[in-house]
């Protein structure tokens, strides 16, 4: 946040600085002390507007809009008409802009397509993982290059060629990209792109090459030529481009954004016209700070993008007070390389099983029962891609491999292992040959295939320090329905449109959980649900380590008191599970079992070019190869007499294998035995061998520091030396000046420390430097970890040409009328429907100190729901009334504020409030007790998240997968007549 002084510019989207960034946001007032312009882009005049010097009140979710308008002033002014040397530059060597798309025939028109790959080309199709490289023209010599950067040079056998240099891969001879054939073509064509806005198609002219690939000849384009068409720069080409700025029936001028954002055109070229000046002049210092405002619609990627291509195209990302920065919780967990390590125990095993949780919980809860056809409420082509379920696409993504999903099978993965072993299997690749082999001739089913199954329900479900239950669960009256078969007010009935891979049940199960386990230092909603709540210490009673991605910074928590009456630290809690779990294996597990663990391919390894294509083996469309053409398939021993034995010792994986995370790797084997013979470490005894102790959360505290590549600096130099080698780049220097670094737990109980610049995270902090994301890549052309290495224009993943996403678009918010959150509601008639929005609350951080007496009373005793006057009046409802806010999905009683900042058809509630206080019962659902800010709330997922096994389109834990979005929820607000506790 301290980068926020830095800009010149910024605009706030989706992020109410002042309201929930309190530390931070005195760099945002800061700033315009030096300068800076601030922009607020909200429907509301929330908190944060009073900073701004322009509040741009435009309708809600209609963001991306906006931003494509920009884009097209800032590519027909600044870089058409002027040519701005340094945006065109930036563009170059940055971004995907100068790669070649092939287009593909489509009657008497074409369409864009997939990036031309290197091994298509006669000179080069014999190149290493050619599949993964691109192709540019030299625009000096017309002749066809293979930049390096891309995935394929990343995983290449022979290192050194993964960097941004302007450079030929084969013969390391420089070359200029051709960014544009426009004013050198074979021909103009006739390309057809879709305006979802207004579902609008237009055939437009593309300069493109005919090149001779091993296949015949193929017509391209560039990147770059497929951009100015979309956004509708004409650049004196025939086809159905816009006549001029005040075309409101061509995409994306700013009058065609006037009818979906309400803002004036000459607010958005004034704005556009400032941006790009400002950016030209300071060289990149124009900022987008953006939040959970923008993050939680259902499009909520296409707004990302429209406002990430003003900034590649002004060449803001990478440079220090420029940039998208994105805050949607405090997430960074900044020493991920050890930290990761000790959390997944791959101390001591390699495969993990780490679970993506929105499409989960849509599974498990029954949600996907309840949603439709996802192409009547997403603007979509039609194709067979688009004619799927949610669900069904969730089935056959995990069964390629592109996402995980726990339980793996319907059998016990213990017992297919016992199964292979009796039926002769002699080995670790014996087990998995059969347990493959079970899944080809489909004798063994997924869990995801049938997940109403009773064998597939989960059972047991652990809530560490989250309000799972109430605070973060989308659809929380669907859990409450069916993992804990307790009363809800789901009125909502399922969907006429049923899976068809995904084995329907007429009758879906209630109550499938058997176990819920809260630990928790304060009872909250989700507790109050729990079966056992194990009191865990607050901040205050234990010894943890703290960082953000709003600071550079790692902060202790230090024990001031031990932890009160019968509360233990988490890290003690999980240990008595522990030794609880092995003390109980003695007598269930007495012997070592092998455990079949199905994993995902995975982001930042070589899975990331193992899928070229979408080819479905389970359908026949290919061989079934794990870790290729599916997932993983990996053997763990287990003993589980031993679980407490490993949870309190390090193992020694981190010596024989090293450490890293990002596609970092440094070895660390004079660090782990100093850990055991330095005597400042305290050591433990397993099996005849001694290994360093993380008995005491102290003591993992100082193993996560020890063994960071943040926090000591011979590992920084080393991790920098491992990426030199990898990149062919001089890096090394960036560490040298950290190389007696070494911050233990106690140095941070004296003061915070900034952790070092490692390659681990793409900041540079060197001096003293404001860490600015991407400022590695920029300065020292380190490729971004994506297909080309650059970052990109365009998306060529079958399914993001198959969803009509490959080239940034807008599309509007779905419709209330098919997004189901009304449909039983609404059956008696019609009624005043209005957007329903949960932005973060003020004095609250989620849920924490909601009930707070002081802040309760200062804010109505409950957490209201804000209207607009007009639509108050229009409801009978006046200032202060107990309301009712419903739909299909639940219903949640409250106090109503009528203020004139809010706009006509929107109603706020901020979260999360709790079911612990100020909830009343429901008129409308006959007496039973109102829910929480999710009753209202259904999960709804986009498909193209699913998306996996090419290049960064590849799962990662909290990095990779649908998110659950609940901006686009409709309601309706009724006034109560009667309230009763």
């Amino acid at each position: 946040s301290a980068d926020w002084y830095n800009s010149k510019m910024i605009a706030d989207m989706g992020a109410c600085l002042n309201m929930t960034r309190t530390p931070d946001c005195h760099f945002f007032a800061e700033s315009r002390h030096n300068g800076t312009k601030a922009v607020v882009f909200s429907p509301d005049f929330s908190q944060v507007c009073k900073y701004a010097d322009q509040w741009v009140p435009l309708h809600a979710g209609s963001d991306g809009a906006l931003w494509m308008a920009v884009s097209h002033v800032i590519l027909k002014e600044f870089h058409h008409e002027k040519q701005t040397p340094y945006f065109l530059q930036y563009a170059k060597q940055y971004t995907d802009s100068a790669f070649l798309v092939k287009l593909e025939k489509d009657g008497d028109h074409y369409t864009p397509g997939r990036l031309l790959r290197a091994n298509e080309l006669q000179e080069y199709k014999d190149i290493s993982n050619g599949d993964w490289k691109f192709v540019s023209m030299d625009e000096k010599d017309g002749r066809l290059v293979v930049p390096k950067g891309s995935m394929g040079h990343r995983w290449d056998k022979e290192p050194g060629k993964w960097n941004m240099k302007l450079e030929n891969t084969v013969d390391d001879k420089p070359y200029d990209p051709a960014l544009t054939f426009l004013k050198d073509n074979d021909e103009v064509l006739q390309t057809e792109f879709i305006e979802w806005g207004l579902d609008k198609k237009s055939l437009r002219g593309v300069p493109v090459k005919k090149v001779k690939t091993t296949s015949g000849t193929a017509v391209v384009t560039t990147v770059y030529d497929l951009i100015m068409a979309q956004y509708g720069v004409g650049r004196g080409l025939k086809g159905d481009y816009p006549a001029d700025y005040t075309d409101k029936d061509a995409s994306y001028t700013p009058a065609w954004q006037e009818i979906f954002t309400g803002v004036d055109s000459k607010t958005v070229l004034q704005f556009a016209r400032e941006w790009a000046n400002t950016a030209n002049i300071t060289k990149g210092k124009c900022m987008i700070i953006i939040g959970a405002g923008i993050n939680h619609w259902y499009h909520a990627n296409l707004m990302y993008r429209a406002g990430a291509m003003a900034l590649m195209l002004s060449g803001c990302v990478g440079r220090n007070g420029g940039g998208l920065n994105h805050y949607v919780g405090q997430e960074k967990l900044a020493p991920m390389d050890s930290w990761s390590t000790i959390a997944f125990a791959k101390d001591w095993h390699d495969a993990i099983r780490l679970q993506q949780a929105p499409l989960w919980h849509y599974i498990n809860t029954c949600q996907y029962r309840y949603d439709g056809q996802y192409s009547r409420y997403n603007t979509v082509p039609d194709n067979e891609m688009t004619r799927m379920h949610t669900a069904d696409t969730i089935y056959k993504s995990v069964r390629n491999g592109w996402m995980p999903y726990y339980p793996q099978f319907k059998a016990n993965p213990l017992e297919l292992c016992k199964d292979a072993i009796s039926n002769g299997a002699k080995d670790d690749d014996g087990i998995k040959k059969a347990v493959l082999e079970k899944l080809k001739s489909k004798e063994l089913e997924y869990s995801i295939a049938d997940p109403e199954a009773e064998e597939n329900h989960p059972k047991v479900w652990y809530i560490w320090r989250g309000n799972a239950i109430t605070g973060s669960m989308k659809g929380h009256e669907y859990c409450l329905k069916h993992y804990l078969g307790t009363h809800s007010n789901v009125i909502g009935k399922d969907s006429d449109d049923h899976t068809e891979e995904v084995k329907w049940h007429d009758v879906a199960p209630v109550g499938k959980m058997d176990l819920v386990v809260d630990l928790n230092f304060r009872m909250d909603s989700s507790a109050l649900y729990s079966d056992i709540v194990l009191p865990a210490a607050s901040w205050y009673e234990k010894a943890d380590l703290n960082s953000t991605d709003l600071h550079s910074f790692i902060h202790p928590l230090s024990a001031a008191i031990a932890p009160v009456w019968e509360s233990k630290t988490d890290w003690d809690i999980f240990k008595e599970l522990a030794k609880a779990t092995s003390e109980l294996a003695k007598t269930h597990f007495s012997e070592p079992q092998k455990d079949i663990v199905a994993a995902p391919l995975a982001h930042d390894t070589a899975d990331e070019i193992t899928q070229p294509e979408i080819k479905d083996w389970y359908k026949g469309e290919c061989e079934a190869i794990p870790g290729k053409t599916m997932h993983k398939l990996a053997i763990v021993d287990r003993d589980y007499t031993k679980l407490y034995e490993k949870y309190i010792t390090l193992g020694d994986n981190i010596r024989k294998k090293g450490l890293g995370a990002h596609g970092n790797h440094y070895m660390c084997e004079a660090e782990y035995d100093e850990m055991i013979e330095s005597n400042h470490f305290p050591t433990r005894e397993l099996d005849g061998k001694v290994y360093p102790s993380i008995e005491e959360d102290e003591w993992a505290a100082n193993a996560v520091l020890h063994l960071s590549s943040l926090t000591n600096g011979k590992l920084t130099v080393r991790a920098y030396e491992n990426m030199e080698k990898k990149t062919g780049l001089d890096l090394v220097h960036l560490g040298k000046g950290s190389e007696d670094v070494k911050i233990r737990y106690a140095d941070l109980q004296a003061q915070p420390r900034r952790y070092n610049t490692s390659p681990l995270w793409s900041g540079l902090m060197n001096d003293g430097r404001a860490y600015c994301a991407y400022t590695y890549n920029y300065d020292m052309l380190v490729p971004w970890r994506t297909l080309t290495g650059r970052q990109h224009f365009y998306l060529d993943h079958e399914m993001y040409i198959g969803y009509g996403e490959n080239l940034p678009t807008y599309k509007p918010a779905p419709k209330p009328e098919v997004y189901g959150d009304l449909k039983e509601t609404l059956k008696n008639g019609d009624a005043l429907v209005l957007n329903y929005l949960t932005p973060h609350g003020k004095w609250h951080i989620h849920s924490t100190y909601m009930e707070n007496l002081r802040m309760l009373t200062l804010s109505r005793g409950c957490e209201p729901c804000w209207m607009s006057e007009v639509d108050a009046e229009k409801l009978g409802i006046q200032d202060n009334d107990w309301v009712e806010v419903h739909n299909d999905h639940g219903v949640y009683c409250t106090r109503a504020v009528v203020s004139a900042r809010i706009p006509r058809g929107v109603c706020i509630v901020y979260h999360v409030p709790e079911r612990t206080v100020g909830i009343p019962k429901s008129q409308l659902r006959g007496g039973s007790r109102g829910g929480g800010h999710n009753s209202v709330t259904r999960i709804h997922l986009k498909p193209n998240y699913l998306s996996g096994g090419y290049g960064q389109f590849s799962y990662h834990f909290n990095y990779w997968g649908p998110i659950a979005p609940q901006r686009d929820t409709h309601v309706l607000v009724k006034r109560m007549d009667k309230v009763v506790f």
